[in-house]
């Protein structure tokens, strides 16, 4: 293959790689605003049992092989900017499903953290093609990359000990930053020791050949690294999804860069110059991410349902509204011993006769009338 053809093939996967990342984050956003807020296990159950969840899990790891696609065809200089469009193509799908327009804000935001991310990755890279971690300094990396990663899930650097309010406002897009950036971090070290273990299994590491057990143990960490990356993520993105994904993109290649530079030998091209453009593009990223922060609308949550109606309190409204019948003119009293204003109290002696009899009648008739109210009365 020519190199043109080779760069506009590794182009093409590169956009196709964008947009898988992309709606995959869309897919977890909704998935985060659609589901309660649990913790441990139950979160994990809840996550397995929903077909959205594997569906974005399938779009992530279809980024990931157009990624990789990529990069065979394509220099890493043309296909790294290349992955930070997925947050300028995850902006107006996720605002589509949300059934809104992209703010102006949000524009901003993204323009300024992918230039920001364009610049810091137009300086990294690896000066000698080939590197790779030994197996005791991989086992450092995971070991401190654990610990940083545990400190940023635990929610300890951005305040617990605020108030309830602050908690649910602020705390909670904060623990959304967090979250994201532990994703980023252990995805890029993901990255970091699949390298190492490619250069294990064709036995080209610097600590020379490694045994079966040493690259067994790299392979649990990569899928540890990459299971935990995406997690975080999801859970990153119950705080939005603007914001949360650029952290994300942002603390990818910052973590990798970190590696490279401080166990790899590797450097910023252009010397000092690459430094300086380096902590430049980090300022204008990070302020992107304020922008996105404080222009993104939260993900619109279901409505919860009406609580039912209480039906015993309904059952006094209506026995308290419910009109009392008047006492007949004839008849005996209603024997309800429920309703103390409704009884009638038994005369005793020689004169017992019923409260609501009627009045006796003068003349002949009285008899009669005497007659049925003793039956009445027996």
């Amino acid at each position: 293959m020519n190199p043109a053809a080779g760069t506009a093939l590794a182009v093409l996967l590169s956009l196709v790689s964008a947009a898988g990342y992309a709606l995959a984050a869309v897919a977890q956003s909704r998935l985060a605003a659609a589901s309660p807020a649990q913790d441990g296990r139950g979160a994990l159950r809840g996550l397995f049992a929903r077909g959205q969840w594997w569906a974005a899990v399938g779009l992530n790891a279809a980024g990931a092989l157009a990624h990789v696609a990529a990069l065979h065809y394509g220099p890493l200089t043309l296909v790294q900017p290349l992955g930070a469009l997925t947050l300028v193509a995850a902006l107006p799908l996720g605002a589509y499903c949300a059934g809104r327009r992209v703010t102006r804000a949000e524009w901003r935001g993204a323009l300024w953290t992918l230039g920001g991310l364009v610049g810091l990755v137009a300086v990294t890279g690896p000066t000698a093609p080939g590197e790779a971690l030994s197996l005791r300094e991989s086992l450092i990396v995971a070991a401190a990359t654990a610990l940083l990663i545990a400190v940023l899930a635990s929610g300890r650097l951005y305040g617990r000990e605020h108030g309830a309010g602050q908690a649910a406002t602020g705390g909670r897009g904060a623990r959304g930053l967090g979250h994201a950036t532990a994703s980023g971090i252990a995805s890029g070290v993901a990255s970091a020791l699949t390298q190492t273990l490619t250069a294990a299994l064709a036995l080209e590491l610097p600590s020379g050949t490694p045994t079966w057990w040493q690259t067994a143990l790299l392979a649990v960490l990569i899928s540890g690294f990459a299971t935990g990356g995406l997690l975080l993520s999801q859970t990153a993105y119950q705080g939005g999804l603007a914001a949360p994904l650029a952290v994300v993109n942002l603390s990818n290649p910052a973590a990798a860069a970190v590696i490279g530079v401080a166990l790899l030998g590797e450097t910023f091209r252009a010397g000092a110059w690459g430094w300086l453009v380096a902590a430049g593009a980090s300022l204008v990223a990070a302020r992107g991410v304020v922008l996105l922060t404080k222009g993104s609308p939260p993900e619109a949550a279901p409505a919860p349902e009406p609580a039912p109606a209480d039906s015993t309190r309904a059952r006094t409204v209506a026995l308290e509204t419910r009109p009392v019948p008047s006492p007949r003119a004839t008849g005996p009293a209603p024997d309800d011993t429920t309703s103390p204003a409704l009884a009638v109290p038994d005369a005793t002696g020689p004169d017992r006769t019923p409260a609501l009899t009627a009045p006796e009648p003068a003349g002949p008739d009285r008899a009669s009338a005497l007659a049925v109210s003793g039956r009445a009365t027996a």
